[in-house]
């Protein structure tokens, strides 16, 4: 903790310290995992035990063996995420398809974070201090959402946090409208253009920093974004005068060309170790709410669903959890949940990981409201 007239000397051993938590949280959960294990009765894991669960797990099912069930009351277990997504997909069978979804990242030049910094350290170096920060944010943004109403009044509501592998937290937020937004509405609420500079240079400079995705492509063919010659992304995306509906149930936001009156910028790209000057227009602006981009000050994408076709995606991807992967020789009982989970989990805990230990013990946090 940050104490005034304290020198907390531990805050200034940067990834010693976060090996140090890793490894003493791994032992909490440890114990945790291991009173779920050694007391299955008491947890009456047997409601588990039927024959969908054998046929998942297994594939045989007759071959049941012993099973050690995780259940869904351990956060974070392929239970517990499984549960939200289907009370996110109850959320759309009782109100529809959501209205909008918002994916909102910490910013790491934030005043909050930078001024509590101590010299010579980075944003990565303090995870405590941009976990709490976000946490601030997140709050004041679902005030500013559901209280001040800034889209209209909200049904419901749900969001996720997560965190990036290069170690900042950002939120998938899903909001239900009792007013469905309209198509001839989007453009008064999202923006896919660079604003002018000479009108709102603060905006301008927002987005020129914050909502330009890459450039990738033949601009920066080692991008991380490309796979086979093409950005996963999808940029750069198609330039358009109108916003109109694409065939793959996500709308094309307007993108005006130069010619029509759209604006540029030129922007600095490192291609083989060199720096080279690039043209960039509005096909590589990631689609922004202009009031909450100006009023956060960091990169905010807010997408409209407009089709039943992306509901299932956005709903499994904001409850997707995090990034697992398992490897090595398999184990004789291979009903053991507790030890899938710890295999997968063993590898999740890196350096960014570390980051969810200061926000509130777990790596994904799921939130739930109503209002309806």
């Amino acid at each position: 903790m940050i104490r005034l007239d304290v020198d907390n000397h531990l805050l200034r051993y940067r990834r010693l310290f976060q090996q140090y938590c890793v490894d003493m949280y791994v032992k909490v959960e440890t114990e945790r995992l291991n009173f779920i294990r050694f007391n299955q009765s008491k947890l009456r894991s047997d409601e588990y035990i039927h024959l969908r669960d054998a046929i998942a797990t297994e594939g045989h099912a007759a071959n049941i063996g012993f099973l050690t069930i995780l259940p869904a009351t351990y956060v974070g277990s392929p239970r517990h995420m499984h549960e939200y997504a289907q009370d996110a997909m109850t959320y759309v069978r009782n109100y529809g398809r959501p209205d909008l979804f918002i994916t909102f990242t910490c910013n790491p030049k934030w005043p909050e974070i930078t001024n509590l910094l101590l010299p010579g350290q980075t944003s990565s170096d303090r995870p405590d201090i941009t976990a709490r920060v976000f946490k601030q944010k997140i709050t004041v943004l679902m005030d500013y959402i559901v209280k001040q109403k800034v889209f209209g009044a909200v049904r419901c509501w749900m969001y996720s946090v997560e965190w990036q592998k290069r170690g900042l937290p950002h939120a998938h937020i899903l909001l239900w409208m009792f007013d469905k937004i309209r198509p001839d509405h989007i453009d008064s609420i999202i923006s896919a253009e660079i604003p002018d500079k000479q009108t709102d240079p603060e905006l301008h400079s927002i987005v020129t920093t914050s909502m330009i995705h890459g450039p990738c492509g033949v601009h920066n063919p080692e991008s991380v974004c490309m796979k086979n010659g093409n950005c996963t992304k999808r940029f750069p995306r198609p330039l358009t005068a109108e916003t109109i509906s694409g065939n793959d149930g996500y709308p094309l936001y307007r993108r005006r060309s130069p010619d029509d009156n759209g604006k540029w910028i030129e922007l600095m790209v490192k291609r083989n170790e060199t720096n080279v000057t690039v043209i960039v227009d509005n096909r590589w602006i990631v689609p922004y709410c202009p009031l909450l981009s100006k009023t956060f000050s960091t990169h905010c994408n807010v997408e409209y669903c407009n089709s039943i076709k992306s509901i299932k995606y956005v709903c499994k991807y904001v409850n997707k959890g995090s990034d697992m992967a398992v490897f090595g020789i398999a184990d004789p009982n291979a009903n053991d949940e507790v030890t899938k989970f710890q295999l997968g989990i063993s590898m999740f805990f890196t350096w960014p990981a570390i980051r969810s230990l200061f926000a509130c013990g777990k790596a994904v946090i799921i939130i739930y409201f109503c209002t309806g």
